[in-house]
């Protein structure tokens, strides 16, 4: 393999696994991150509008020393332009047949597996819809972030996140401008979603996706590799998880503004 590339494909031990986690998930995400080389010509080869994109405002929270990400929870809230805020606490990795019953009854919830070239995982979502406007006021320390959270996703945290760290108590990671677009290709006929985040350093990630059911996945996955690879999009390229790069990213910054 040369220096740069991932692996594209799973190992068939992978492969098992996943599917074992797909037939109990709810929904199925494929992804692929583009190489920034090859943003410029991704855009062009798809097609892209970027007057049809609509921007979005990323906010995670967790400690500066990320304890919330070393026991898998995600805590995230979103500004989006046209559509008002929403929150998630997601936990990661779970297996879905050891999920309490009732959980999965809620309407709120959503267990589902991100599979990428070489790699998924399998994630479970308790999502909300605070009031537009709160989640700006609650970044500027003007209301309490738990205002961002319905009593379900705060049972769900509480559950997760390591002892002793509590919402409150936590620190704003961002923002992250993320312009998103979403539609249908010529040639491929599923709805494809193309996010762009922007990074304060300068960094951006260009990821594509398309959602499916779980028993679609392997054949909505032989299609997408056909369409992209069709129009020139490397699915070689060092995945770059968005979360990943940001939590990376603030908590370094947080860090270093305390000396530590």
């Amino acid at each position: 393999m040369a220096d740069g590339e991932a692996p594209t494909r799973l190992t068939d031990e992978q492969l098992v696994a996943m599917l074992d986690l797909v037939k109990d998930a709810d929904s199925v995400e494929l992804k692929v991150t583009v190489p920034e080389a090859g943003h410029r010509s991704s855009v062009h080869a798809l097609e892209i509008d970027p007057l049809n994109a609509q921007i979005r405002q990323v906010f995670f929270f967790d400690t500066p020393d990320l304890a919330l990400d070393r026991a898998g929870v995600v805590v995230r809230a979103r500004r989006i332009a046209g559509k008002g805020d929403d929150s998630v606490v997601k936990l990661r990795p779970v297996v879905p047949a050891d999920l309490p019953a009732e959980i999965r009854r809620s309407s709120s919830f959503n267990v589902e597996v991100d599979a990428m070239p070489g790699g998924y995982v399998c994630s479970a979502s308790m999502k909300g819809r605070p009031v537009t406007g709160d989640v700006r006021l609650a970044v500027n320390g003007k209301a309490p972030l738990r205002k961002l959270f319905s009593k379900e996703q705060r049972a769900f945290f509480a559950a997760h996140a390591p002892a002793g760290v509590g919402l409150e108590g936590l620190s704003v990671l961002g923002p992250i401008f993320v312009l998103k677009v979403a539609w249908v290709p010529e040639g491929f006929g599923r709805r494809l979603v193309g996010e762009m985040w922007l990074y304060p350093n300068g960094e951006r990630i260009l990821e594509l996706s398309t959602k499916c059911l779980p028993a679609e996945a392997l054949l909505v996955a032989g299609e997408a590799r056909v369409f992209l690879t069709r129009r020139g999009i490397s699915l070689s390229g060092h995945q770059q998880t968005k979360t990943r790069t940001a939590l990376e990213f603030f908590s370094k910054e947080l860090l270093d503004a305390v000396g530590g």
